[in-house]
């Protein structure tokens, strides 16, 4: 199966995770968890990133980064690659740590930066594994709503100005914000072309930085589609709407929330649809 195609541009922001080989642990406790961290904060530092929000889970993690000088495969490899080292080392131990390649979503910042912060910090209430997301140590959450020193790595200017100016309030909005996010829908709802979070508009720039070099065998076909018609077309061509849902959806460039909000469907009613189409 061909990979997904890496875009790296400068100022790229990235939702970034990886998990464990064979879905086992990469963290067996606290000590592996603050290994990790030192890891990151020497990539933030030699790579020159933007840490937005992280939170590591048992068998894997999350990153919100952002790449001002281009370079997140440079600084992927580094910090997989000597947490391996050092975690191995910890636990006299040999072989991978990670499955395969991390995943990596390139993030329209201004839409959705916001957005996959908070769902970012929830991780560990969506599994059960804390109450809220103050109950957590292991993410950014503390540090960014001022329950606790902000790490010297971590970004935390751009999201809280999104709520204020002055400081103190915009911790407040930003717990609340957080609050009111468990039961929210997940931002992959909004996925394109496995992965683009972003608008049309924020789509077609990035598809322009594809280096025109670039080996297009490696190109998953979804991500070489040209842009679809619109969903009029579809809902005009076909007189059956699930089968227009159905065309809509193959199409590759529609997410089922979008679909979904064009024919006034929840995205799990246009979900069922597209399931049940595909196998008549």
């Amino acid at each position: 199966m061909a990979r997904p195609l890496r875009i790296e541009f400068s100022g790229a922001l990235y939702h970034v995770t990886s998990r464990g080989d064979g879905q086992e642990d990469i963290y067996r406790n606290d000590q592996d968890r603050e290994v990790y961290l030192e890891v990151l904060a020497e990539v933030k530092k030699r790579y020159n990133w933007s840490i937005h929000a992280f939170c590591l889970m048992s068998n894997h993690y999350h990153l919100l980064v952002e790449t001002p000088d281009a370079n997140l495969a440079k600084g992927m490899r580094h910090l997989n690659g000597v947490y391996t080292q050092r975690y191995n080392r910890l636990h006299k131990r040999v072989g991978h740590v990670f499955q395969g390649r991390y995943k990596a979503i390139l993030v329209q910042k201004e839409n959705y930066l916001l957005e996959l912060a908070r769902y970012i910090v929830l991780n560990p209430v969506r599994a059960r594994m804390a109450r809220s997301a103050k109950d957590w140590s292991w993410s950014s959450y503390r540090a960014t709503a001022g329950l606790t020193e902000t790490c010297p790595w971590l970004t935390t200017d751009w999201i809280l100005a999104r709520f204020s100016r002055r400081k103190q309030a915009a911790m407040q909005q930003y717990r609340a914000f957080v609050s009111e996010g468990r039961n929210q829908p997940t931002p992959w709802d909004s996925l394109k072309k496995q992965i683009f979070l972003g608008d049309e508009r924020f789509i077609d720039a990035m598809q322009q930085k594809i280096v025109s070099g670039q080996d297009l065998s490696e190109i998953p076909s979804s991500q070489k589609r040209p842009r679809a018609k619109p969903l009029s077309y579809y809902a005009g061509k076909y007189k059956d709407r699930d089968t227009a849902i159905l065309k809509s959806y193959e199409s590759g460039a529609y997410s089922l929330k979008e679909i979904g909000d064009y024919y006034q469907l929840h995205y799990s009613r246009v979900s069922r649809i597209i399931r049940a189409k595909s196998k008549t």
